[in-house]
């Protein structure tokens, strides 16, 4: 046997401190050239450390057996997705990936400009809710490393930029042993890429061309083509083959044109909604429930269109020094820039009045006219996300040493948002009277349909005609996150007793970040002649802006002609971010911060016999520093000079945790575990601005509360998990986490918002909500049926399904019993696949139930307005063949049957006001060669 792959026991330790602590030491990792299927473990032999260790150390696993035997040696309950599993998957990114395993809840909204439906019509899933939990509940990692967070009103991380191309493994913990960072109540996400001695061969690499077809744009009449490229090499060098390194590299693009409706959008913006049965005021009638009285006055229906663009890579160095001491760096680099443009037609209601119906003493809405407008905005983004980090592993008697330093950097810009409108209302408000109680009316399924009268269905055909309100507006968006820091693991490895190992270590992080927000408007066109049609801003036009449903004529809109037609109007005057003064204008929405955690933990592992008993602590210290802009005003509230002001929030938590294994057979673990954790507060929570709003003489000033608590959670995992002899895997868990000091997201703005002050200046800041509740089950089941007569024995099915309840007090009255936020009661996932003769066919269903994505969406002090998620469902499949000679093609279609990928509403059990995406059908086809 090759030297390089030879170990002592206390090396294979080593490996095991790592992999979990660092994940650092790969020489001793199970290559993936072409290696088979590991074989289950046979039922009379029991795991020894020695195997057991050898299993931990895996950093990529290259198939499903891989990943089971990395799930049943782990010492905490994890889920992982393999190489192949990642390759045969037809997903858009890492973020729809992590959707095929149990427990997790794909989002296509974030907070801020990534909410709602304008976040949704990319038609891509971009945020990852583990057990019910927010995602930025999680704590994410590449090869082990923290990776900074860009958002720019929150703590997530956008998995969407990082295509499934980029990594190889993705390894989620759903519990935390003290070594782990202690800000995880949902789950620890770690991201792996490989290093050369992951691969059998000394030389080896691959290149992989795809191509792609967006079902929805060619609706459209547009290319909706796309495609990438990616390239990988490693090689082993040296007298010993004791260097490695690993490149790989990616670059794709799509092109998309989405349909969307929005309703539920129009009701928040515009006030596009009544009750159905009202009081004379419009106040909801007595006797009727609000959330099922509800009726739409208004919608927009629109087209978003645009592109998105994605590179990056992937390098690791790895030297095996000698056998005690491993030493490697790791970096990688992931950019996507996205081009995001809205078209929309927008029907308003105006002049809305109640008339009484043939009820007594109830009412019934009446919209006097139709406002007809037009409105374009983009969302762009350009985000990107790099991590390096260097280390080492040094065994020295019962010692293994593990130092490692680590550096990321994230940005999630919005570069130039530009918007611009128009009016057929301009100037005259006798145009499209109406004289009805809604404006839509409902097909199969409750799809809203606009009902319009011969003047707007003319009107809504000649945008072109319209009159042009401004020359449009401008924003522009900067967060981003630098964050580095250092960590030291220590183990000592005993020889014999019940005490198998004590180990320690500390970790220091410190990070920054920026923020700045600000705002153009150009003046209004008020000539009486100007129509959008003079502004030279479209570039052809679509026949129908939402196929199958609304026949509508309607302009495309060239973006760069916004923009310029904005700058060769643009003043200096024109700033207006958030005050009167140019001063404040451009410093209010600014917002920098520091924050730095100091971290320690002990732990130690037991063996008795066929049980491992972990027990451990973690001391985590943080100190957050925000500067921010404060705007003064005086007695009277008028705006006076701001200047930049500060705060400092300090947390220190103990966390405890326990975990106990007992592993009565090789192919059995049942788990026990209970631990603590925490998230800390979004930074605009903490330290925002001054956030000003002036509204009949009353000016409100919302602001950060550096004296917000984390959330804290105990957390309980009971799991048990089986292999069989043909190529089966089963695991049963129930889990159950009791939250305090709940804080939900609220986007952009403050959570619980306190208001203090008197007179003509009020002062809003978030607090902290109340306790909560989170407990469900989850299943996972594969099977081969390797028993079945040729060619059948290649044929199987996985299952995973999870249920669970969730129950949370956000501080408010009125809202003591609310669901957690993106938590789904019922998600699962099931595949039929077959894999013989390079063959690998799968085709799987994904259900997501419905789920609250924003309390409180009307403003209306009650639940009953909470804007919900309908339930989710997707067939997608995959068709490969490998050939002998390294080539491999592979056919993957996502949402084959056109499901809707978003569809929100106003109101647990109401579809009246509701906001729809229709984003088709993706077909991927990639050819890889590997040699």
């Amino acid at each position: 046997m090759d030297k390089r792959y030879v170990l002592t026991k206390r090396a294979m330790v080593a490996a095991v401190c790592a992999a979990l602590g660092m994940g650092g030491l790969h020489a001793q990792t199970t290559p993936q050239d072409s290696a088979p299927a590991a074989a289950p473990a046979g039922k009379d032999q029991k795991p020894t450390a020695d195997k057991a260790v050898q299993m931990k150390a895996m950093s990529v696993v290259a198939n499903r057996y891989d990943a089971t035997n990395l799930r049943m040696d782990s010492t905490n309950t994890v889920d992982v997705l393999s190489a192949s599993d990642l390759q045969r998957t037809a997903v858009h990114n890492v973020a729809e990936a992590l959707g095929l395993m149990s427990g997790v809840n794909v989002t296509t909204t974030g907070t801020g400009y990534f909410g709602g439906i304008d976040g949704a019509a990319r038609g891509e899933g971009m945020f990852a809710s583990v057990r019910g939990l927010p995602s930025e509940y999680n704590v994410n990692l590449i090869n082990g490393a923290n990776v900074a967070q860009g958002m720019p009103y929150s703590r997530s991380v956008q998995l969407s930029l990082l295509p499934p191309s980029g990594l190889q493994t993705i390894v989620l913990n759903k519990t935390s042993t003290a070594e782990m960072d202690g800000d995880a109540i949902g789950g620890t996400i770690d991201f792996r890429t490989p290093s050369a001695f992951d691969f059998k061969k000394d030389f080896s690499g691959s290149v992989t061309a795809s191509g792609r077809v967006e079902s929805r744009a060619r609706d459209y009449g547009d290319s909706g083509l796309g495609g990438g490229l990616a390239a990988e090499l490693q090689s082993k060098f040296g007298s010993e083959k004791q260097f490695g390194i690993y490149a790989s590299g990616y670059y794709d693009y799509r092109n998309i044109a989405n349909s969307e409706v929005g309703a539920a959008e129009s009701a928040s913006n515009d006030g596009s909604w009544a009750f159905a049965h009202a009081n004379a005021d419009g106040s909801n009638a007595a006797g009727y429930d609000p959330a099922r009285n509800l009726t739409s006055l208004g919608a927009n229906a629109g087209i978003a269109s645009g592109f998105e663009r994605r590179y990056g890579g992937n390098v690791s160095l790895d030297w095996n020094v000698d056998p005690t001491l491993h030493a490697y760096a790791k970096m990688t680099y992931a950019y996507a820039l996205t081009e995001q443009n809205t078209t929309y037609n927008q029907l308003l209601p105006a002049d809305v009045t109640y008339v009484p119906t043939a009820t007594p003493g109830v009412y019934a809405p009446n919209i006097g006219r139709i406002a007809n407008r037009f409105w374009f905005e983009t969302n762009p983004e350009r985000a990107d996300l790099a991590t390096i980090q260097f280390g080492a592993d040094k065994t020295a008697g019962g010692w293994t040493i593990s130092p490692n330093v680590f550096w990321s950097i994230g940005r999630n810009d919005r570069p130039e948002h530009v918007e611009i409108d128009g009016r057929e209302d301009k100037y005259s408000q006798d145009n499209f009277a109406y004289n009805q109680s809604s404006l839509l009316g409902y097909g199969g399924s409750h799809f809203p349909y606009p009902q319009l009268t011969p003047d707007l269905a003319n009107s809504v055909n000649n945008i072109a005609g319209m009159w042009a309100n401004d020359y449009g507006e401008v924003t522009r968006i900067r967060s981003g996150q630098k964050r580095g820091g250092a960590k030291l693991d220590l183990r000592y490895d005993f020889e014999d007793g019940a005490l198998q190992s004590i180990k320690f270590g500390v970790k220091y992080s410190d990070s920054s970040r920026q923020f700045t927000n600000r705002d153009w408007s150009t003046a209004g066109i008020n000539d009486g002649v100007t129509t959008l049609g003079d502004l030279g801003i479209f570039d052809g036009g679509y026949s129908s802006i939402f196929p199958g449903k609304y026949p509508w004529y309607t302009p495309k809109v060239s973006r760069a002609a916004v923009a310029n037609l904005i700058q060769d109007h643009l003043l200096d005057s024109d700033l207006d971010t958030c005050g009167s003064l140019d001063f404040n204008n451009l410093n209010c929405n600014t917002m920098r911060g520091t924050e730095a955690v100091s971290a320690a933990y002990a732990m130690a592992t037991v063996n008795t016999g066929d049980v491992e008993i972990i027990p451990g602590v973690r001391f985590e210290h943080t100190s957050i520093r925000n500067t921010f802009w404060t705007t003064p005003h005086d007695a009277d509230g008028n705006e006076q000079p701001g200047y930049f002001d500060n705060n400092h929030t300090v947390y220190n938590e103990p966390l405890g945790s326990l975990f106990v294994n007992w592993r009565p057979t090789s192919n059995a673990v049942y788990r026990f575990a209970v631990w603590q954790s925490y998230t800390r507060p979004a930074f605009v929570q903490l330290g925002g601005g001054s956030q000003i709003n002036v509204s009949d003489g009353v000016t409100t000033i919302t602001r950060g509360n550096p004296d917000l608590d984390p959330i804290k959670a105990t957390n309980v995992d009971l799991a048990a998990e089986w292999t069989t002899s043909h190529g089966g895997f089963f695991s049963f868990s129930g889990f159950y986490k009791k939250l305090k000091d709940y804080i939900y997201d609220s986007g952009g703005g403050q959570a619980n918002p306190n208001t203090q002050g008197a007179g003509t200046v009020l002062v809003k800041t978030p607090t902290n909500g109340g306790d909560g509740t989170l407990h469900g089950l989850e299943m996972t089941a594969r099977q081969k049926f390797e028993f079945l007569p040729q060619p059948f024995d290649g044929l199987g099915v996985s299952v995973n399904a999870t249920r669970q309840n969730s129950r949370v007090d956000l501080g408010i009255p009125g809202f003591s019993n609310e669901r957690l936020q993106a938590a789904p009661r019922t998600m699962a996932n099931a595949e039929l696949f077959y894999e013989k003769y390079g063959f690998s066919v799968n085709l799987s269903y994904h259900y997501t139930g419905s789920y609250i994505s924003t309390y409180d969406f009307l403003n209306q002090g009650g639940p009953w307005d909470d804007l919900w998620i309908r339930p989710i469902r997707r067939v997608d499949l995959h068709a490969g063949y490998a050939m002998a000679n390294g080539l491999q093609f592979d056919l993957q279609i996502s949402n084959l049957t056109k499901n809707y990928q978003y569809w929100s509403h106003i109101g647990r059990n109401s579809l009246v006001n509701s906001d729809i995406v229709d984003a088709g059908m993706t077909t991927l086809f990639t050819v890889k060669y590997a040699f």
